[in-house]
Formats: C-alpha cells, structure tokens, sequence
C-alpha cells in the first residue's frame, strides 16, 4: 500500500506539472513578463497588481518638470517606461495625471510631462518627449528603475502629434501613442516609421476628426504594427478625463510592445470587448519587434539609452559607433533615419572618450544642394557650407563611454558625411 501510494503521489505530480498554465513557461523565458495571467475585468480595472507612488520632476533637463509615477516594488528588477506630453495650451497636470499610478499600477514607469511652453507646437512636443525619456533613464532619482531598452511616449492632440514625430526622429522607441493626434494641417506622414503605433480618436471629435485620423493610419507602413481604435461617442477633449474605454486597449498595448507579453494579444487581436468602441482596426497577430530574442536577464540599469534601432530595423548606413581611442575627448557617428523626395532625416551620435565631456561640438561639411531645416537636442549654427551643433543644456555632459544622439531634417539629397568632434 504504501508503495502504492507513494507511485500515486509521483503520478500527480507529474500530472500536476504537465497540465501548469503555459504562462508560467512563458514568464521563465520572458523576464517582463509580470503579475496574473490577464482577465477582461483585471485589464479593465482601474488599479492593477502593483503598488505605485509618485514624486515631482524639477523644470530643467530639456522640459518644464512634471511628475513620475512608478511601481514600489524593486524585486522584479526594471521597468518599461513611457513618456506623457498634453495637448495645446494643456497643462498635464490638469489633463492627463489621471493616468499616472493608473498605469504605474500595471507595471510601467509613467513620466508626466509639462512643457516648455503651453504654446509649444508639435515639434517642440516632441523635442521634450525625447528630452524627457533622456532624463529618466540617465539622470533622474528613478533612472534605476527604468529599462532604458523599453521606452515609449504618448499624447493628445498636438502632444499626439509631436509623439508621432518623436517616433519617426528615434525608431529605436517600443511604441508610440497617439490621443487624437494633431489637428488638421500637420499633414502627419507616417510611412518612414520603424516603431509600432496606436492611434486612438473620437467618434464625435470635431477638432480631430476621424477622416483625419483615417488619413495618418494609412499611412502607416505594412510592416509595423499598428492599430486604431475609435471611441465611441467620445470627442476630443475626452482623452483628458478618466476614460476606462482608453485604458482597457491601452494597457494590452502597452504590455505587448514594452513587455513582450503576448499574454494581452487575445484582448486586441481580434478586439475581445467592443463595448464603446465604434471602430477598429489592426495589424494582428500583433508580434512585438525583439520579442523572440528577449534575453535571459534584464539588461543593466547602467547601461545607456539604445542610439541604434533594434535588431528588426534596417542596419544603419554606417556603422555603429565605437568608444573613441584614448586621447580623444569624443567622437560623432552619422547615419540616415530616412529620405524622401527632395528631403531626409538624419542623426548624429555623439560618444565620450575615456574621460568625462562637459560640453561638445560636432561639425561636418554639407553636400551640393543640402540645407539643415531643423535640429533637435543640439543648437545649430551654419557658416557657407559648414554645419556645426552643439549640445544643448540637457545633454552636454557626458560619462566616459557613454553617448547621446541629436537630430535633424534636411533638404536635399542624403550623403554620407563624417563629422568631427571637439570638447571644451
């Protein structure tokens, strides 16, 4: 009998472990993959699994201060982080802190944005977010907390906008968010984007309106994945207030593409709940770039902010850049993000040598008929044919080793330039 027993207890546990939620597999070969197998009411509730608390962001850095939210919990090592910036004339304060431990409680990393001006366009929201992902992964208090190789912005109306371009300016972003995004005239043209977007608009927003948004999610390349969802009855102002419809398609978004948990993809793909959603539309299965090759532990909290795509994007057109020699204050690494008809997008890597660089300068020669439209983290300057940038005065100091990127539109032709550095 005892024998008997004892082949009974080895047959169900063996039966015990054969029949395990293929989610426990799943979170062994996924690090990010964090808290309860999802249910419809556990993503839409209002508070998920982790406890969060938030602290106050000083103006500087590029932006005008904010808020940061975030989990307690420091067990399950870093966390994805997305970036928040409010409409035209908005105050994030009073718009879109809603938000913050809402999202925080499901396990991101939520930097609240203010802005510069309350009047700044798109571009300039845009040149914040990026700011803003700069300043949380490297300087401030919670840098320790944040995965700097899982980043992400989002925002409303022109801050929606400026999110798309700060996708089209770092395609090494996870993904990017827009709330109603922009407003008739941006003539937003997102067919050279590498990052995976959500659009999510008002059936009854009379500011940006459907057709609009119809418009930019056509433009939306193949091979990202994207989607677009319409929010029933909602109109534009509707994103800035407590929105549980918003937050019931965000937070699977948001645990995809930051987290590569697929567990969330039966929520979206295709669209479980359809309550107050009058339209939709995706790019299913919904496969988060990387994902596949997701490595064994969290990266390093010290390693710095990714200055080249990730592995699915196209190599750069030159290679990537290198520590500089012993000696040199610094070096500058040119590639191509894009081109166009009579334009393109370029961008500049700046790498510290073996000492400190407080404060640097790169310069390099234009091509036949180029012409620099604008710049972003760095102050141009031209002279004839000679383009210099400098830092701006968020981003002049560097670490040994460590990098930051810059960059800006031209006109013309792209070529391939090889700019110089120098360092006070």
């Amino acid at each position: 009998m005892s024998w008997l027993s004892a082949g009974l207890a080895v047959l169900l546990g063996l039966v015990v472990t054969a029949t395990a939620p293929h989610a426990a597999v799943a979170a062994a070969d996924n690090p990010y993959q964090r808290g309860p197998d999802p249910t419809p009411a556990s993503v839409a509730a209002t508070r998920g699994p982790f406890a969060t608390t938030q602290a106050t962001v000083p103006a500087g850095n590029g932006f005008n201060g904010g808020f940061v939210y975030y989990p307690t919990d420091t067990s399950l090592g870093t966390w994805g982080a997305v970036a928040i910036v409010p409409g035209y004339s908005a105050l994030f304060a009073n718009e879109e802190a809603w938000m913050g431990p809402w999202l925080a409680s499901f396990g991101f990393v939520v930097l609240g944005i203010e802005t510069n001006s309350r009047t700044d366009g798109a571009d300039a929201r845009a040149t914040q977010l990026l700011a803003g992902l700069d300043y949380l992964t490297r300087t401030s208090p919670v840098r320790s907390r944040v995965d700097p190789n899982r980043l992400s912005v989002m925002g409303h109306s022109a801050g929606g906008a400026g999110t798309l371009l700060a996708a089209l300016r770092r395609p090494s972003l996870r993904t990017a968010v827009g709330l109603a995004p922009g407003t008739p005239g941006n003539n937003l043209n997102m067919s050279t984007t590498q990052v995976p977007t959500l659009l999510l608009s008002g059936q009854n927003d009379g500011t940006v309106t459907p057709s609009y948004v119809q418009g930019i999610y056509n433009t939306l390349p193949a091979g990202v994945e994207h989607a677009w969802a319409e929010l029933a009855g909602n109109d534009h102002l509707s994103f800035t207030r407590s929105n549980p419809t918003e937050m019931r398609l965000l937070i699977p978004w948001l645990k995809i593409f930051l987290d590569y948990d697929t567990r969330y993809t039966q929520f979206l793909c295709p669209l479980s709940n359809s309550t107050g959603v009058s339209r939709y539309s995706s790019t299913c299965p919904l496969v988060p770039p990387g994902g596949p090759t997701i490595p064994a532990t969290p990266p390093p909290t010290t390693t710095p902010p990714p200055t080249t795509p990730p592995p699915t994007t196209p190599p750069p057109t030159t290679p990537p850049p290198t520590t500089p020699p012993p000696g040199t204050a610094c070096t500058a690494t040119y590639r191509t993000i894009g081109s166009w008809s009579g334009g393109f997008q370029g961008e500049v890597t700046v790498t510290a040598g073996s000492a400190a660089v407080d404060g640097w300068t790169t310069r390099w020669q234009l091509g036949g008929g180029q012409a620099i439209s604008q710049v972003w983290n760095g102050t141009l300057s031209t002279s004839g044919t000679t383009v210099t940038v400098r830092n701006a005065d968020y981003n002049g100091t560097l670490a040994p080793g460590t990098s930051t990127t810059f960059g800006f539109l031209g006109t013309g032709t792209p070529t391939s330039p090889s700019p110089t550095c120098t360092s006070p």
